[in-house]
């Protein structure tokens, strides 16, 4: 059954049907392989892992019987590979939401929850903030010793508020998608709306029609006019809105950046695109502009 009768447009198309992966007795190597694969997959974000970088020892013991696919997950997220990719370079909220993916398959509920385990890390380390969700009732209900953790966020289940859902979209930006190559970088994706206790505006993922992994900006503002003031908007040439994120003014440090939409005329809109990528921001879409 799919999530939503847009599943395809939101690219949750690929969780519609899928059974979670499990290690089940008397299993096979390339049913271990399966495990070992999706455990990466869930708790490294998508992310790629070179082969140098896979936890060979902690990989032997699941396929000796020594541990369960529970602390399989458990030696990911306290690994160092998974310090360096979420955890040394993000901000702390953003570490919250991470986790909250990666070990329990949703987005965090409301602020409460994040100062809940920003207590834990600041008290008593990573390695315990790692624990509380693994040693959850919530993670052994749905998961146990040997289901990998899957997202649960874009499905209807007991214990599951309406609000996750939408803050779920936030979080998951496409099935090829990794947390590590969004537009946003490593700012917290929740914290407006956690912070004010409002539902997440649902956008669409990379590679859809809708435009790409692109975020408005907080005053969620267009301008009326583009390049400077130079092209007033409702000009007789073909328009085309650039959506850009990562822009930063001249002289700052790389904190803070914003999100922008610029209206460039078609001849105008090479030249623009070269500027952009000097300056270092990103170009989150290329949309016609409705005139």
């Amino acid at each position: 059954m799919a999530i939503t009768v847009a599943a395809s447009r939101l690219g949750t198309s690929a969780f519609s049907n899928a059974a979670p992966v499990e290690l089940r007795q008397n299993w096979n190597e390339d049913e271990v392989m399966a495990v070992i694969r999706a455990v990466y997959r869930q708790v490294l974000g998508n992310d790629y892992i070179m082969s140098s970088e896979r936890l060979k020892s902690a990989e032997s013991l699941l396929r000796n019987g020594a541990i369960t696919v529970r602390d399989f997950v458990r030696t990911v997220a306290k690994s160092e590979l998974y310090k360096k990719k979420f955890l040394y370079d993000n901000f702390q909220t953003r570490v919250i939401e991470l986790n909250y993916k990666h070990l329990l398959g949703r987005a965090p509920y409301d602020e409460s929850e994040v100062i809940y385990h920003l207590d834990i890390y600041e008290n008593k380390g990573f390695d315990a903030e790692i624990d509380s969700y693994i040693d959850s009732l919530e993670y052994e209900e749905n998961f146990g010793d040997n289901i990998v953790p899957y997202y649960r966020g874009f499905s209807t289940q007991r214990g599951q508020k309406t609000v996750g859902f939408t803050r779920m979209f936030r979080l998951y930006r496409g099935y090829a998608n990794s947390d590590r190559a969004q537009a946003e970088g490593n700012d917290s994706r929740l914290a407006a709306e956690l912070g004010k206790n409002t539902a997440s505006a649902v956008v669409a993922p990379s590679g859809t029609n809708e435009g790409w992994a692109y975020r408005a900006a907080e005053r969620n503002e267009t301008p009326n006019k583009s390049l400077g003031g130079s092209l007033p908007y409702g000009s007789e040439n073909k328009v085309y809105r650039v959506e850009v994120t990562g822009i930063r003014a001249p002289g700052t440090k790389n904190i803070r950046r914003s999100n922008k939409a610029f209206l460039v005329p078609y001849d105008q809109l090479s030249e623009k695109l070269q500027q952009i990528n000097k300056s270092g921001a990103k170009v989150a879409s290329i949309t016609p502009a409705s005139l």
